[in-house]
């Protein structure tokens, strides 16, 4: 796992701060194969799970997203390795899991830091969303890391910023879900960049949209530096991730669409055409470096990561990773 503190939070990689884009998990990959957004941020750190501040040294940074149902909060901040894997030192990441360890990973980590939420926060499983969510991804998603520069003034002014608001939830997955969120994380360092759109997705945002609007605002501003790096799967007997999908093209993909085209053929035929034209952000993933817990000495190295410079953004346009 050091794999990711080095790689994202190492100051070697020029990098200050990751889109994070995960895959759908578990039921979700059936029903809503839409994933899971996120932001890490180098500098800035959880003085609570609610509340921001500047990273000390040797801190490893955080990673901030919205989710629905967790005592009523907008948002949540949880440090990078507890969020990936459910444990403080990375030297404690299993190499393999399987359901029961994750469990007792996560209420261990629970139980230590996250009672401030309260104790009515339900763990969640399968199909109810809980606090199991802050914590151990890499258990249960892939995620692909896009990484990108930021300043310390544009950081300490979101700390500001975020730990001003009102950090109430008004959780929609139409129009304020965790992409949404991401996007205007985005928009605030990068202004007047992210924006909702009526086609594609009828104005949904979803995770693979706000990537691909990064990868295309990076290749026009190459001082972002953007690189993308892969946190697979830890080893369980979990099944293969994949990346999520466009709002219309998990409408397709689950079968909405037949009933819709009994009802109106027209409707329908929208929604294909919705897709092919310009639904599909084309995203290519297959030649990104993969960490794992086993590279976690090699990417630890400034050496080796001045051996691996930020590629092109172009890099990443293509067809999506299965």
């Amino acid at each position: 796992m050091g794999v990711a503190l080095a790689a994202l939070a190492c100051p070697c990689a020029r990098a200050q701060a990751a889109l994070l884009l995960q895959d759908s998990d578990s039921i979700s990959e059936i029903t809503s194969p839409l994933g899971h957004e996120s932001i890490y941020f180098a500098r800035i750190c959880a003085a609570s799970p609610t509340r921001l501040r500047r990273c000390a040294p040797g801190e490893s940074g955080v990673v901030i997203s919205r989710y629905h149902g967790i005592a009523g909060y907008d948002w949540l901040a949880i440090p990078l390795v507890p969020y990936l894997y459910s444990v403080e030192d990375a030297s404690a990441v299993p190499t393999q899991v399987d359901r029961e360890i994750v469990q007792n990973l996560r209420i261990n980590y629970h139980d230590t830091h996250l009672m401030s939420l309260g104790n009515n926060v339900p763990e969640g499983g399968q199909f109810k969303r809980g606090w199991n969510q802050l914590v151990g991804a890499a258990y249960e998603r892939r995620t692909y890391a896009f990484r990108f520069q930021t300043t310390p003034e544009q950081d300490d002014a979101f700390i500001a910023h975020m730990n001003a608001g009102a950090n109430r939830s008004h959780f929609n997955i139409l129009f304020r879900n965790c992409a949404d969120f991401a996007g205007t994380v985005l928009d605030f360092y990068f202004p007047h960049t992210f924006h909702r759109h009526i086609a594609p997705d009828g104005g949904l945002v979803t995770p693979r949209q706000i990537a691909w609007e990064l990868v295309r605002y990076a290749d026009k501003h190459p001082e972002l530096q953007l690189s993308v790096l892969e946190i697979p799967l830890i080893p369980s007997l979990h099944h293969s991730s994949r990346v999520g999908k466009s709002g219309v093209a998990s409408f397709i993909i689950t079968g909405y669409v037949v009933p819709v085209a009994f009802l109106s053929p027209y409707a329908a035929g929208f929604l294909v055409a919705d897709f092919l034209v310009w639904g599909r952000y084309p995203l290519s993933l297959r030649q990104v470096r993969v960490l794992t817990p086993q590279t976690a000495s090699l990417l630890a190295s400034p050496a080796t990561l001045a051996q691996n410079p930020p590629a092109s953004p172009r890099q990443f346009y293509g067809q999506a990773a299965p």
